[in-house]
């Protein structure tokens, strides 16, 4: 039986993936900031599916606490088959004089994390010969929308890369691009969805079970939703300032 380990399980998307994988019946590791929450969780999926998982509580923004969970992904007698690094924030207003510390821990958070936490998983699933990432970026990833747009492009271009690296090593690298999904994320982020039109919006139940079947095809990008990978299609293509009117729309619904 494999075990998956998923960052940001505490809510949302990370346990819309902890729930799918254990119905799956893999064996989890829940990482996330709130012990109680996760313990929680933990009991019901242990309830559920009759799998084994693990509450790993951490900071990812702290180094020792990144250490740490790295050092479980590189545990050679505990291998992990599945890394999801889901964990995430939303960055608030403007980059122009906004909060520099707020800024280093979004990106200690969205690129250092998943960089240290994919080198310490990567090397083990080559060596077995099996193995996935999914690496959660966003929709935003196209768009010129701020410093969070920024971190996500980040995260696209690096799994792209990182799978075209491990062809023929029987380990996949996938980046999970959503667009609005009904989860705490915008709430948490303190973004007025109130905007947003119904259409936009993607279950993450669904939007899980997409992803994992592009892991399963050996997809790099997984966008679910065809109006999302329309659009994005679409952006892919438009000049650079058409494509600003999009990002500044984002950066304003995040101002207010």
């Amino acid at each position: 039986m494999s075990t998956a380990l998923v960052t940001g399980a505490g809510a949302g998307i990370g346990y819309a993936f902890a729930r799918r994988l254990a119905a799956r019946g893999h064996d989890l590791v829940l990482v996330g900031r709130d012990a109680g929450r996760l313990e929680q969780f933990a009991g019901v999926l242990r309830g559920a599916h009759r799998v084994d998982v693990e509450v790993l509580p951490a900071d990812l923004t702290v180094p020792a606490d990144l250490g740490r969970v790295a050092a479980r992904l590189a545990d050679p007698g505990r291998p992990v088959d599945l890394l999801v690094s889901n964990a995430g924030a939303g960055i608030a207003g403007s980059f122009v004089g906004g909060d520099l510390a707020v800024e280093l821990a979004r990106l200690d958070l969205l690129v250092r994390a998943v960089l240290v936490l994919t080198h310490a998983a990567v090397p083990g699933m080559v060596a077995r010969g099996r193995g996935a990432v999914v690496t959660v970026a966003s929709v935003a990833a196209f768009l010129p929308g701020g410093t969070y747009s920024a971190a996500k492009a980040w995260a696209v271009t690096f799994s792209t890369s990182l799978a075209l690296e491990l062809e023929g090593t029987g380990v996949t690298a996938t980046a999970l691009c959503p667009g609005y999904v009904r989860t705490e994320f915008h709430e948490r982020a303190g973004i007025d969805v109130g905007a947003i039109p119904r259409v936009a919006w993607l279950q993450a139940d669904r939007l899980v079970a997409d992803c994992l079947a592009d892991v399963a095809r050996g997809r790099p990008v997984s966008i679910p939703g065809r109006r999302y990978r329309l659009a994005v299609a679409l952006l892919r293509h438009l000049p650079l300032r058409a494509t600003a009117v999009a990002g500044r729309q984002r950066l304003r619904m995040r101002e207010r």
